[in-house]
């Protein structure tokens, strides 16, 4: 059964990177210090070669989003087949969460329109990097719709383990190959951990592997193994 998760963290989990990710869109538009600090991280980060770069494809759509498909789709299956009440809210709140990655990234891309590094070819819109958040929501709510459903402790522990190198493997590809600035990829990480905080609610709410028969048993109500109570 997931962890309780406390309002005043959720809240925590929710402003802090909200707060980050607003400093740091101020610094990029008003080309602040930050911007000048990032720069010069970069420059001492970027090797381009063929193993950062396979990294950074860890964040494209077509491998990504399919991992999180493979993980709704068995959410549901295993809720439905469960008898959980309202099965298809969980992996409703994992589409949502990656159908809202490309409405947000792409307008802040505009709006912000920054230049890219310069080992791609001359371009604007880098900022945040859509292949960062892609690959936060998708492999972050793939791993919280199935971690509940996995009954040991260490096939958790893996589980998350698992998800957490996809995420700094694919944000490590996309600075070292110079796809991204560092700053493209921090906002990133925050703004995909607001997505995922809105999807967590929704796991815990509804607890995979509880049944109604099993709530109407536990509340007093007889099933028809236990007779009249």
């Amino acid at each position: 059964m997931p962890v309780s998760v406390p309002p005043r963290a959720l809240s925590a989990l929710v402003g802090l990177p909200l707060l980050l990710f607003a400093l740091i869109t101020w610094q990029v538009v008003a080309d602040g210090p930050l911007v000048g600090v990032d720069e010069r991280l970069s420059r001492a980060l970027v090797h381009p070669d063929r193993f950062s770069e396979l990294l950074a494809d860890l964040g494209n759509v077509q491998v990504a989003v399919p991992v999180l498909v493979v993980a709704l789709g068995y959410a549901a299956w295993h809720g439905r087949a469960t008898g959980v009440d309202r099965w298809w809210l969980v992996p409703l709140a994992g589409a949502v969460a990656m159908v809202l990655v490309p409405a947000l990234v792409a307008p802040l891309k505009e709006w912000t329109d920054r230049p890219g590094t310069p080992a791609v070819p001359p371009a604007v819109g880098y900022y945040p990097s859509g292949h960062t958040a892609t690959a936060v929501v998708a492999y972050g709510a793939a791993t919280l719709l199935l971690v509940p459903l996995l009954r040991s402790p260490a096939a958790r522990r893996a589980l998350v383990v698992l998800c957490a190198v996809l995420v700094l493997g694919t944000s490590y590809g996309l600075v070292r190959r110079g796809y991204h600035w560092p700053l493209d990829v921090v906002a990133s990480w925050c703004l995909g951990v607001v997505l995922l905080a809105g999807v967590r609610p929704a796991v815990r709410r509804t607890p995979p592997g509880i049944s109604r028969s099993t709530r109407r048993s536990s509340s007093g109500t007889p099933s028809s193994s236990s007779g009249p109570s």
